[in-house]
């Protein structure tokens, strides 16, 4: 192999490995979820199918929920969420696979950046197209006692048995997961002290690593004391394989919007129909319960509404300023020590708004499905609509000021332990 084109050939290896790497972890994660919520027993060999949807889904494709009766009855369904924790296992296997192999210098160039991202980019999609062709699958909707029972008694006969499923929409698909890719990386660039930058770009270190990875500690440290609660619930409050589903399917859909419930932001939505969310109990009455939202019909979640009903919710608060304040010490900790006050808070601050910004757009809700018949009505015991979406300038405003308060209190640290590192590298050469 020559020279030239040994660097091209160890960066298709090293992106095949952390694409294949990534996609199994997904997998893994997804199947055993989705086995604990109870899908292991479903008909049709239809379980590949299922968990390669949500590996789908959290890989940053798009899932077409289909239905319907044949000429007697319609569906009116759609479906769009992401399976955050099976997307978090993912992103971080394949964001250190990624930057592992750069881990040798402080400058790279920029073609060699691109030329490292592109194969990336590249074996990403073929395998999200491959996934994506395993996305489909459709099940018989149990009628029981509703006024569409009738239709299962002559289905065999019209061919218009009620039937649910849903298919992977390619085009979709390709377009988010090429999305989700280049976030990924340029994500894992920004948050890695250690991966190198282009020449041009090495003067924003400060201004942006710091934050970035405080930032990105935040969301891990919520998931992380998420475990812990689910396990303790798993452990002490029965349905034990509901809450290992949860923590293995949805965790960071519940705790990232409690960070942003903690600083003063708000969520609205509804839940109505047979069908919910796997959420808290008072989380699900407050769905459940008409609000004063920016829509008449939809309820209006925040810290003061989770109160009414459990004085706990109070909690969120003072779990949140204290990660804050956390975060805030880490990012002044791991920036140079010329770093004035005002400007470590205006870097937390932004970090801290772009994040919860990230986590509006990934963690909102949408789920609908509704069954007529011949066009006259509904069916209402077979349809349900579940939405959960963010009060985006109120909740990424809250973001902004609560960055802005926690780095600059993280800035008022006493200025050795900021130079801390400095000095234990200087150490070696005075001696």
């Amino acid at each position: 192999m020559s020279p030239t084109t040994a660097p091209v050939a160890r960066a298709w290896r090293d992106a095949l490995v952390a694409v294949l790497a990534g996609f199994v972890v997904m997998a893994v994660v997804a199947a055993v979820g989705l086995a604990l919520a109870g899908a292991g027993d479903l008909p049709g060999g239809a379980f590949p199918h299922v968990v390669a949807a949500v590996v789908l889904m959290a890989a940053g494709g798009s899932v077409d929920v289909t239905g319907g009766a044949g000429f007697l009855a319609d569906a009116d369904a759609s479906l769009s969420l992401l399976p955050l924790s099976v997307s978090l296992a993912g992103a971080l296997t394949v964001g250190w696979l990624f930057l592992r192999p750069l881990h040798n210098r402080a400058v790279a160039g920029a073609r060699e950046l691109l030329a490292r991202a592109a194969p990336l980019v590249i074996l990403w999609l073929a395998a999200l197209t491959g996934v994506a062709l395993l996305s489909r699958q459709n099940f018989a909707v149990s009628t029981g006692d509703s006024v569409l029972g009738d239709i299962g008694d002559i289905g065999e006969v019209l061919d218009a048995a009620p039937t649910v499923g849903f298919e992977a929409a390619i085009p979709a698909s390709l377009g988010f997961g090429l999305l989700w890719i280049l976030g990924l990386s340029l994500i894992s660039l920004l948050v890695s002290r250690r991966a190198p930058l282009p020449a041009g770009l090495v003067r924003f270190h400060a201004a942006v690593r710091p934050a970035a990875f405080a930032v990105v500690a935040l969301l891990l440290a919520y998931v992380v004391i998420g475990i812990g609660a689910g396990l303790v619930v798993a452990a002490t409050q029965g349905h034990a394989d509901r809450t290992l589903a949860v923590i293995l399917l949805g965790l960071p859909n519940l705790v990232w919007p409690a960070l942003t419930l903690g600083f003063g932001g708000a969520w609205e939505g509804r839940a109505e129909g047979p069908f919910g969310l796997p959420v808290p109990k008072v989380l699900d009455e407050v769905l459940r319960a008409t609000g004063q939202g920016s829509a008449p019909d939809l309820s209006t979640i925040d810290v003061a509404s989770l109160a009414e009903r459990d004085s706990r919710a109070w909690w969120l608060v003072v779990l949140a300023v204290v990660l804050l304040l956390g975060a805030g010490a880490l990012a002044a900790t791991r920036s140079p020590a010329h770093v004035r006050p005002w400007q470590h808070a205006l870097h937390l601050a932004v970090a801290l708004a772009l994040g919860t910004l990230v986590v509006c757009l990934l963690a909102r809700i949408q789920a609908q499905f509704g069954l007529s018949l011949l066009g006259i009505g509904d069916a209402s015991d077979l349809g349900g609509d579940v939405e959960l979406r963010p009060l985006l300038w109120r909740t990424v405003g809250f973001a902004f000021l609560a960055g802005a308060v926690a780095g600059f209190l993280g800035a008022l640290l006493p200025r050795r332990r900021r130079d801390e590192p400095a000095r234990r590298t200087e150490a070696p050469t005075t001696r």
